[in-house]
């Protein structure tokens, strides 16, 4: 097979398949590129050639299993990191058995390698009184007072991902009772979050003081321009960092923490798990379990934390009270 048709189908996957067929956001379709820009390299080098001189038959299902495990050893990514760029390669291969049917064999021996097993990490929230104080230390002079403190309270109130605060524009907000905005997520999907009153009162005071436009974006860097994911994750680590912990299981106050705060905070007001999924966007009902279970967990050590113990009580904790009282005794022989 000629190289001209490897170049060819890599352009065809990124240009069609990906974001005509497949409908993916350009977020989406750079991650792919990532893992396939690296696949390519780690080829041409085990090859000893140039990217433009490869073709198809120097994809070989080997070179794919070396790739994987170069990643983790050399590169130094986590394991899930490893799975979610196998996840890719799935998706590229499976492109090129549709289009080249010789590289049928090869893609079957791709799509069967195996996820990794690896533990979930610890969704790590704030607490309610954490958030609060957080919020009252917020500057409340300066140039960018009103947009930050606009923001984590919007990150807050919506549990919204990073970048679908960038991507969001004034349009998407309906401020008029009931409050609520339009946020485009994962998988070119919508979703319509209500908003608190103090969200709407905070975003009427920003938009009033910049002067935006209904077609502007939400929140503004300092040239006018839309905050990207990275600019929102510095703004959140400089008002926030005073709430990291330390220690063996660490906690960084991050823009992805606050859609887990939200989450939790839903739970614990009594909010149906199936109406936080569908307020997060989540796909899957197991995501969004993952929060009640956090909750549950931290509920079992709160109670154990208050549990009275036999130096106050002088009861033993193995012995339960029922089991003295002859007169309980006697009704529960009676039944």
């Amino acid at each position: 097979m000629t190289n001209s048709a490897l170049g060819l189908l890599v352009q065809s996957f990124f240009t069609d398949y990906l974001p005509v067929q497949k409908g993916l956001r350009l977020s989406s379709i750079r991650s792919y590129r990532d893992t396939v820009r690296l696949l390519l390299c780690f080829v041409a080098e085990q090859r000893h050639r140039q990217i433009a001189k490869l073709s198809l038959d120097d994809l070989t299902f080997e070179q794919v299993l070396a790739f994987l495990k170069h990643l983790e050893q050399v590169r130094g990514n986590a394991v899930r990191t490893r799975n979610q760029r196998r996840a890719a390669l799935n998706t590229f291969f499976a492109y090129l058995a549709s289009r080249v049917p010789e590289m049928l064999a090869t893609c079957q021996q791709v799509a069967v390698i195996p996820v990794k097993r690896t533990t979930l990490p610890n969704a790590h929230y704030l607490e309610r009184e954490e958030v609060t104080a957080l919020v009252r230390s917020l500057p409340r002079k300066g140039r960018f007072a009103l947009r930050d403190r606009a923001l984590l309270l919007f990150l807050y109130n919506t549990g919204a991902r990073a970048q679908e605060v960038a991507d969001l524009l004034i349009e998407h907000l309906e401020l008029e009772p009931p409050a609520k905005v339009h946020l485009h997520g994962k998988g070119d999907k919508w979703r319509i979050c209500p908003l608190w009153d103090e969200t709407v009162r905070q975003l009427r005071r920003l938009f009033t003081d910049s002067g935006a436009t209904m077609k502007g974006p939400v929140f503004c860097s300092r040239r006018g321009q839309p905050l990207t994911r990275f600019g929102i994750y510095k703004i959140v680590r400089r008002h926030a960092a005073a709430w990291d912990i330390s220690g063996p299981d660490p906690r960084r106050v991050t823009p992805h923490l606050f859609r887990h705060t939200a989450a939790v905070h839903l739970l614990e007001a009594g909010v149906e798990v199936n109406v936080i999924r569908a307020w997060l966007g989540h796909v899957s009902l197991d995501t969004t379990n993952r929060y009640a279970e956090l909750t549950l967990g931290a509920k079992a050590e709160a109670l154990q934390a208050c549990e009275v113990g036999s130096e106050v009580s002088g009861v033993s904790p193995a012995r339960t009270a029922w089991k003295d009282d002859k007169v309980l005794l006697d009704w529960l022989n009676a039944l």
